[in-house]
């Protein structure tokens, strides 16, 4: 079997494939982008339509180079929670608007003095075992979707065969699809695996006939708080890492270097946030989902990324029975395509330590690796949080926090440092 050909960035597709591919990149995002404001106590309808607005305004501010969806982060969740048990919703959106305009300072540092000093703090192995962390510490989302109830118990035999169809066609799609097929395994995954829900009469439709065609959702406007600030502001401090993670595997994928424009890439990302602390989302980051879906299909143009906007403005801004419709899809569909799109965002760390020859016979290296690794995954996998103040430390923050900190103290002598590190290169030219 041939290696598929990959889309370019820059590459026009015919108007109905560019539809469907972005249909295929919002299907992907939709489970989070509804679960995060839920878990935070938002509207599910603003954030998915903030989540297109969102997108819109990244792909201005990137000028249209850089293929990528922005979706509500979960690194927020534990400030958000608890300032908004003490600020509320509105108190709690002048932190939102704050973290916007932490990134927003921050891609002013990278565009005036560069980015050697990231590559001090975050060198390769550090970033591939938080991009490691990104992919395995969503697997127990995945795997919670597709095979257990909100308890715990485990499924129905009809709700896991379900769960286990979407998997087996996004395989099949990814590795025998020809064509436009093999392009949108995850729609396609989609649409069998819902199909087969109806069957078995796991979609529930009354929501549907209940929903208007058209109308707004509730936003909720923000006031105010200092101490919402000081709770969620410093957050934006992390999610940069994270970013700027994501961004370094879509530069791979894409084998396009935006080190040049990382601080356009950070600027629209905190653009995004501040748009969404106005209307009442949570704040923005670009989609480790999305990256997993291109990594799938290997199309990176960033047209599809406007379609999918563009749905995700109409459904949960505009269009109340189309939102309605798309939440008819059962958790075991979603959880069942995401377990190969968690995977292999996970495989892209991986990758990312083979292809730079990182030498893990040496012990210096394998611990600045591992105890992230570990650390972040098992935190994300229990939902647990280290409490500092108000507020929990999430795993993600966590682990990257970890691997900077051993970088930064354990003795480089240790290293043996015998391998050629065939594309370090490329990550000097990123990070200049």
């Amino acid at each position: 079997m041939s290696e598929r050909k990959a889309i370019p960035v820059d590459a026009k597709l015919p108007a109905p494939q560019a539809c469907a591919l972005g249909l295929q990149h919002f299907l992907s995002m939709f489970g989070a982008t509804v679960l995060v404001p839920l878990l935070m106590g938002f509207s599910p309808s603003v954030s998915v339509m903030c989540s297109g607005l969102g997108t819109i305004i990244y792909l201005l501010c990137t000028k249209q180079r850089i293929p990528s969806y922005l979706g509500p982060s979960f690194s927020f969740i534990g400030p958000i929670v608890a300032a908004s048990a003490v600020c509320g919703p509105s108190g709690v959106g002048s932190g939102i608007v704050a973290a916007g305009l932490v990134f927003a300072v921050i891609a002013f540092v990278i565009w005036r003095v560069g980015t050697r000093w990231i590559d001090a703090l975050v060198p390769t192995p550090v970033m591939a075992a938080i991009i490691i962390v990104i992919g395995c510490g969503l697997a127990a989302t995945a795997v919670s979707e597709a095979f257990l109830d909100g308890a715990g118990n485990p499924r129905p035999w009809q709700e896991i065969t379900v769960a286990f169809v979407a998997l087996l066609v996004v395989v099949a799609c990814t590795c025998f699809g020809k064509r436009l097929l093999g392009t949108i395994p995850v729609l396609a995954g989609a649409a069998v695996a819902y199909a087969l829900a109806c069957v078995f009469g796991l979609v529930d439709f009354s929501a549907v006939a209940q929903a208007p065609w058209f109308g707004l959702p509730e936003f909720t406007f923000p006031s105010f708080d200092l101490g919402a600030i000081a709770l969620v502001a410093p957050i934006a401090l992390v999610v940069v890492i994270e970013h700027i993670g994501h961004l370094f595997v879509i530069g791979q994928m894409t084998g396009v270097d935006y080190g040049p424009i990382l601080h356009r890439s950070i600027l629209g990302d905190g653009l995004a946030t501040v748009a969404a602390g106005f209307l009442g989302a949570p704040p923005a980051t670009t989609f480790a989902e999305n990256i997993g879906v291109m990594s799938v299909t290997r199309v990176y143009a960033t047209q599809i990324f406007w379609y999918a906007a563009g749905a995700a403005l109409v459904v949960g801004g505009f269009c109340p029975k189309l939102g309605a419709l798309v939440g008819t899809i059962p958790d075991p569909v979603i959880g069942g395509v995401s377990i190969i799109i968690f995977g292999l965002i996970a495989c892209n760390g991986l990758k990312m330590l083979v292809e730079n020859g990182i030498d893990l016979s040496d012990n210096r290296t394998v611990t600045v690796v591992c105890a992230p690794i570990v650390v972040g995954v098992g935190m994300q996998a229990l939902g647990a949080g280290i409490p500092i103040g108000d507020y929990s430390l999430p795993g993600l923050a966590a682990a990257a926090l970890l691997g900077i900190t051993l970088n930064l103290v354990l003795p480089k002598g240790a290293i043996k440092n015998a391998d050629p590190q065939p594309t370090r290169a490329s990550k000097a030219r990123f990070l200049r």
